[in-house]
Parts: structure tokens; sequence; C-alpha cells
């Protein structure tokens, strides 16, 4: 695990820091300066790059590059339905950010039942009242609530089965709840397994402060990645636009509108991408936003999730963390984590590194982790004002 050290967000990271010391004059052909000059700026500016784009990659990864190339869409007539989501599509996005003075944080807890770190996130959310908002899809039994926070946040819920359509289903039921208040500008999608891995002040000026929706996206040329595509999709889905991602979303007001307004895209990977469809087990929740972001906006999207889960055990189902995995040291390096990385499901089992960005800058790249076991909250109560200090 790549660590580096701690970083805190304040109002000097706002700021455009200038200021040049003073060199004497150099005697040189003017030929030479200007080239050097060009040198440095295309190395700074392909550095500074995500990694998504291609030119970065063919500099500073050692991967395949055409895991990054931006897609070629054929030239083609549109029909009815494509032209007016393309209409609506560019008319949210072009409607200028709502501006509020009480902006807020919706979180949207996705649970079969009760919340097992309420305690915890009560502590994370505790003195900042009307910064957040928080909402609650149990989709098997309806929880019990020990927190201020939580109780009557729960939304009409139904029954939710992993790896099929019912699972974005809930996730578009939380965003049209929390869309219902104008003040939600952020919205961020955790589990019941999910914690915090920074103080609320540090997430809230993390999430505020720019202009992009953090939602995984990459491309995975293997069985798990676009050998679940069906052609089924097909005019309005190509194959070379087809995406894979986490779930774990945190998006802007915009894209959360326009997930709601979406139907044409959406209805492709309900009767398409779902488990034992044709022999393959396509799993909506890990394409359909990653897909149509990177189709209606890929420059929108910051290719990443802001939520660590650990897949180093190469199973179904990510890591999960017992009691005895919790110290300080632990939470601080997660906390701490400043490079992404993407796998593929290929024989090759291709990684790809690259570093997570916040406004340019490279940054730590998650503000929550799962998967922790209930048997973590002592040790995660005990620990949480250390860490998150960091």
């Amino acid at each position: 695990m790549k660590t580096t050290c701690p970083w805190q967000l304040n109002v000097k990271d706002f700021r455009i820091m200038s200021g040049l010391r003073k060199r004497p004059h150099l005697k040189r052909p003017l030929w030479i300066i200007i080239l050097v000059t060009f040198v440095i700026i295309f190395l700074i500016t392909a550095y500074v790059s995500p990694l998504s784009s291609s030119t970065a990659c063919y500099f500073f990864s050692s991967g395949d590059c055409t895991l990054y190339q931006s897609p070629s869409f054929p030239a083609r007539e549109l029909s009815d339905e494509e032209t007016i989501s393309q209409v609506v599509i560019k008319e949210i996005l072009n409607t200028p950010p709502i501006q509020s003075a009480d902006s807020k944080i919706a979180f949207l807890f996705l649970t079969p039942g009760t919340l097992p770190f309420e305690l915890l996130w009560d502590k994370f959310l505790r003195g900042h009242e009307g910064r957040f908002s928080v909402y609650v899809h149990a989709s098997r039994e309806k929880p019990g609530h020990t927190s201020q926070y939580f109780i009557d946040r729960d939304i009409h819920s139904e029954n939710v089965d992993w790896g099929k359509i019912s699972m974005v289903d809930a996730e578009r039921r939380l965003l049209a709840h929390a869309l219902l208040d104008p003040d939600n500008l952020q919205f961020v999608l955790l589990s019941d397994s999910c914690v915090p891995l920074h103080n609320f002040d540090y997430v809230y000026n993390y999430l505020m402060h720019t202009n992009v929706s953090f939602i995984d996206c990459f491309v995975d040329l293997g069985p798990h990645g676009t050998g679940r595509y069906s052609e089924h999709m097909m005019p309005e889905v190509e194959k070379v636009a087809f995406r894979k991602g986490s779930q774990w979303f945190s998006m802007k007001r915009q894209h959360a509108i326009i997930v709601m307004a979406d139907s044409l895209y959406y209805s492709k990977f309900r009767l398409y991408c779902k488990p034992n469809f044709e022999g393959r087990n396509c799993y909506a929740d890990e394409h359909y936003l990653p897909t149509f972001f990177n189709m209606i906006d890929p420059g929108g999207i910051a290719n990443r999730s802001v939520t660590y889960v650990d897949w180093s055990e190469g199973k179904w189902h990510p890591r999960s963390f017992r009691a005895e995995d919790i110290s300080f040291e632990f939470l601080k390096n997660l906390s701490s984590i400043d490079d992404g990385i993407h796998i593929t499901s290929d024989p090759k089992r291709r990684v790809f590194y690259g570093p997570c960005l916040w406004n340019n800058v490279k940054r730590p790249c998650y503000l929550f982790a799962r998967k922790f076991y209930p048997d973590t909250l002592n040790r995660l109560l005990i620990n949480f004002s250390n860490y998150t200090a960091l």
C-alpha cells in the first residue's frame, strides 16, 4: 500500500501561489531557451494531466495505453429518442450550478437494515448541522436508529438483489429524494459497511470546492469488463464506450439531475446487463454510471471513487476488515493513499496506477472506506479523533 505524508485541506489550497526567484541574465542562443521552455511546459502538462489522458499515459505509464484512448464513435443518424436525450443532457450541463449559502452534502446510505456504524457517523456529523442531509434506503427491514441525524430519514425502499438492476434503482431512488432539497449540492453513496477516513470539514471542502463528480470509470478488456457487453445495447451504447467502475460515487447536483432524466441509456442496462444473460454475468451497478458518464460528460468525472475498497484477494467480493485489523497506523495509511489503482480481468491482470488529482493537484484519494465488520466499531470510535485530525 503506497502512502504519502498526510495532507490538510485548507484555505491556502484554493489560492494560486506565485513567486519567481530573480536569476542573473544568461547569454544563451534564443532558440535553446525556447526549446528548453517548450520541453519543460510539455512535461509538466503531461504530468499533471490525469492518466485517463492518452498523452500522459504514453509518457508516464508502463502499461498498455489503449486502455485510456478516447472512444471514436461512428457518424450515424440519431433516433428521435437519442436526440431528445442529448438536448436534455446538454441543457442541464449548460445550466450554471446553483449557488446556495447553505450548501449541503447529501449522504445516501444503501443498507439492508440497521446501520452498524451509526454511532461513528453521529460523531462525524456532530457540530455540522445545516451542512449535510442524511437519507437511508433499507431494502430488507426497517432499521432502528440511535442517532438524531438518522431518525426519520428513511425513504421508501424496495428489495435490492445483488448484481441486478434493483441496485441501480435504489441508487436513483436515493438521489430523487435528496434532490428535493435544493441546498443539496453533492451526493455521496455509502453502504452499511462504510466508515469516514477524514473529519467533516475535510470532506466538505474536498467535495464542495471542485467541479467534478467522483465516479469510477475505466476500460477493462477482460471477461469481467467488455466481456459483459451485449450487442443488444447497440446502436445507442457502442462496445467502445462500455466502461466499468465501483458503484460508490460522489456526484454533483447537475449529474444527479441527469441520472434522474435518463431513461434511454438506463433501459439498455435494465434489459441487457444482468446476471446470466446470454451466458454472461453483467452487473448494472458496475457499468451503467461509468458507461453513461463516459458517453455524455467524460471531462466532468474524475474516473475514480473517493471510497476505498481492497480487491487484493481477487475474489468476487472485496476484503472485509475485522477488529484485529484496526489501528491508528492502519487508518492513517488508508487516509494517506494518493495513487489510485485499476486491475483488469484479462489473463494478464494488468495493474494501472494513477495519481489522485484534486483540481489538478495530487491529493489523498479516499474520504471513506469499506468493508468493515460491525465488530470494528469500538476501535474505530477510539481512533476516530486521532486519525481524522491528520
